[in-house]
């Protein structure tokens, strides 16, 4: 059977730009950092010494996320939602606009505020921050009828070109019974698939019909009634996941379950546990917004649903790593699958999974260095020629010949050990982070697929006799030579050996 992630990888490869209208609740999320290392004299609270009280970061929140999230991965977002007539809301309409997102279908409705959290952020010793409190500026009252009619009449407007639609429920007063049901049969009769991230509330019946629900654990239980025991959480989220689905009509049930993966049940079939890779988690905000956002993506490009829930699971996996939100690219969360599929594979990559894994390393602004060659039996020399190499970048990727073009340009008695044992070799150096194997007599190809920042090649060569050259200075990459071990080479190492081994001596190292 192919393992999971490698089922999602190839759907990945196919990805393409899709077409998205999220409806709920839109937020602003401001946050003031300091640092938080004493207490009050006047009152047993910490102190929050804030260096530049005008420093105020504004990033979307709720609805707001799922959008700018999927517009990072190749989505053309509109966004539908109420807004007040105030600073705020000019201040969350260009913070989604920023995130390449539409914000036309946003209504103003003078009435309420724009719902705002605003949190304080400290930090000790100018590093590790935590949030320390938190102040919500927002009304829990329903949308309305007049308001509610201009946000479907909006919807309506932007439905036909829409492959996807996601509801994101805050429970803020957007997401009423009514405009749920009637948004619904609306996408059903167009046969649009709706996306639902439901609030944490014990009615769900305002999504009945919808394609999907994504609640988390305990909005699960709360949803059901039950109480998940911990020592059996999977058996009874399945058993949740088949209440939800049967009840509410649904095609099918993600219970997102940290930890432990999650569990999808699609009509038709029993509930299965789609298990993900353990993370250090170090702030679970945007997580849930990130499952919504991948699964539409997913689904709108048409793929499977448990490699769907599978890759959502991992989007939000490296949310969960950073610090407050942040949206990732395609590219980035394709790296993160390849990384994870070849866990078990070392370091040697693909061609065409390094030129994604290579790409994420440059987004997160690290120089990449590449290198080739044969690398027969290895030894000191290659050690410390890897080591030097490594040091001029920060990333090291080693070009290794195949063993067709090891022979043709050794003799027909080399390679002494094969490609995959020459890669496997290299892939124990602590220097080397990515090794893939080359066929063309050259590495132009490879220099021109990477594009890397330096490209290293042994001291003993002149630039003028480097095969290379003319590539290197085309695509502006920095040349770099780096001296070998005098009177140590591989072609060395193979005749000592061959020549004590016909005297019946020892062999004697550099």
């Amino acid at each position: 059977m192919i393992p999971m992630e490698d089922r999602v990888l190839v759907g990945l490869r196919a990805w393409k730009p899709f077409r998205l209208l999220v409806v709920g609740d839109f937020m602003l999320d401001q946050s003031l950092a300091g640092d938080a290392e004493r207490l009050s004299p006047d009152a047993p609270v910490p102190v929050l010494a804030v260096r530049d009280p005008l420093a105020t970061i504004d990033t979307a929140g709720g609805a707001g996320n799922v959008a700018v999230f999927a517009a990072a991965m190749g989505g053309t977002v509109e966004c539908v939602g109420v807004v007040g007539d105030d600073h705020e809301g000019r201040l969350l309409r260009k913070t989604i606009e920023n995130g390449k997102c539409s914000t036309g279908g946003l209504i103003v409705d003078s009435s309420r505020p724009t719902t705002t959290k605003r949190s304080l952020i400290g930090r000790a010793q100018h590093r590790h921050p935590q949030k320390m409190f938190r102040i919500d500026v927002e009304s829990r009252e329903p949308l309305s009828a007049s308001i509610q009619a201009k946000v479907f009449d909006a919807i309506s407007a932007r439905l036909a070109a829409c492959d996807v639609v996601c509801i994101e429920d805050y429970t803020k007063g957007v997401c009423t019974p009514e405009l749920c049901a009637k948004l619904i049969e609306l996408c059903r009769a167009k046969k649009i698939p709706v996306l639902v991230d439901p609030a944490a509330i014990s009615d769900y019946s305002r999504y009945r019909g919808a394609t999907v629900i994504t609640p988390n654990r305990s909005e699960a239980e709360k949803a059901t009634g039950r109480t998940i025991d911990p020592a059996n959480v999977v058996a009874a989220s399945m058993e949740m996941a088949t209440s939800l689905l049967k009840n509410l009509s649904l095609d099918a049930v993600v219970v997102t379950l940290d930890r432990y993966g999650a569990v999808l049940e699609v009509k038709g079939n029993p509930a299965i546990h789609l298990p993900t890779v353990v993370r250090q988690v170090y702030d679970v905000a945007g997580a849930g917004d990130m499952v919504l956002a991948t699964l539409a993506g997913a689904i709108a490009n048409g793929m499977p649903w448990p490699e769907a829930v599978t890759l959502a699971n991992i989007a939000a996996g490296m949310e969960v790593e950073v610090f407050g939100v942040r949206a990732f690219t395609m590219a980035e969360i394709q790296a993160q699958v390849i990384r994870i599929t070849q866990a078990s594979m070392g370091k040697t990559r693909s061609r065409a999974d390094l030129i994604v894994e290579i790409a994420a390393h440059r987004a997160a602004g690290r120089s990449i260095v590449l290198t080739n060659g044969c690398f027969d039996v290895l030894h000191a020399g290659h050690v410390g020629y890897l080591r030097e190499a490594k040091s001029l970048g920060d990333i090291l990727v080693v070009g290794v010949n195949c063993d067709e073009q090891v022979r043709s340009l050794k003799g027909k008695d080399r390679p002494i050990y094969c490609e995959r044992d020459r890669a496997e070799l290299l892939g124990e150096l602590t220097s080397v982070d990515y090794i893939t194997i080359f066929e063309e007599p050259s590495a132009a190809e490879l220099l021109r697929a990477l594009i890397p920042d330096v490209y290293v090649k042994g001291g003993d060569y002149e630039s003028k006799e480097i095969t290379e050259s003319g590539v290197v200075k085309e695509l502006g990459i920095k040349l770099s030579l780096v001296a070998h071990r005098p009177g140590l080479s591989t072609t060395s190492v193979v005749e000592r050996v061959r020549a004590q081994f016909v005297s019946g001596g020892n062999v004697k190292s550099s």
